[in-house]
């Protein structure tokens, strides 16, 4: 009796056969709030990351504050701001752009942090060897140090885009009817847990083989580095 119970509160067929579609759109519109953010957040962070190495004392120091400002920043009370301030101020997005706004400036911290580490990794010599072959500080940035410094910080970069991916779930705050909002609107209308129990086993079955890939590029890392021989 507790079994069925437990089926029928919370895998209960019928009742997801007929919230399908609320779940089917919520989903689309998570995986286009991610491939609408992720991108833009890298690119954010790879112009912030080559700023810092570029830049003067000035710029460096301004793009640190910038990093730490938006790594500590939460990014639900950022999404809040933008979407529920910026209307004070004349400025009203959608909802969707809002939510955009917010995981690419939150990201551009924690990717701008990344990159910088990684193109501080690469020794001074070789910023000097490009220079003498007549390249310029940026040509050399971008054609030689960057490549270098991809490759040193793939593993952590792809850590950060997981994450990413689960921070559009805060769209819910804004009523966005992504994946887990419309999970909750699926849920008042069948009155059982199901819906939630869906959308739990569509966020896994999205994010598995990402999270998968990460940690294989991790052990991938630390087994180049020769950390745990």
């Amino acid at each position: 009796m507790m079994l069925q119970d437990l089926i029928d509160n919370f895998a209960d067929w019928e009742s997801l056969v007929r919230i399908w579609p609320l779940l089917a759109q919520g989903l689309w519109v998570t995986v286009k709030l991610a491939l609408v953010a992720l991108p833009l957040g890298m690119a954010a962070g790879l112009l912030v990351g080559l700023s810092c190495a570029l830049g003067g004392r000035a710029v460096r120091i301004g793009l640190l504050c910038w990093i730490d400002l938006f790594r500590a920043f939460p990014v639900l009370v950022l999404l809040v701001l933008i979407y529920y301030g910026l209307p004070f101020l004349g400025f009203t997005l959608p909802a969707f752009a809002a939510t955009v706004l917010a995981l690419v400036l939150n990201n551009s911290g924690y990717y701008g942090e990344i990159f910088r580490a990684g193109l501080a990794s690469i020794p001074h010599g070789q910023r000097e060897a490009a220079a003498a072959l007549g390249l310029s500080p940026l040509r050399a940035m971008l054609l030689v140090v960057l490549p270098q410094a991809l490759r040193a910080v793939i593993a952590p970069l792809a850590s950060n885009s997981l994450e990413l991916v689960k921070a559009t779930s805060i769209a819910a705050m804004v009523a966005l009817p992504e994946l887990l909002r419309s999970a909750r609107v699926a849920q008042e209308q069948t009155y059982n847990p199901t819906p939630l129990m869906a959308a739990a086993v569509l966020y896994f079955v999205l994010l598995w083989p990402f999270a998968h890939a990460v940690a294989r590029l991790e052990r991938r890392m630390l087994k180049a580095s020769g950390v745990g021989r």
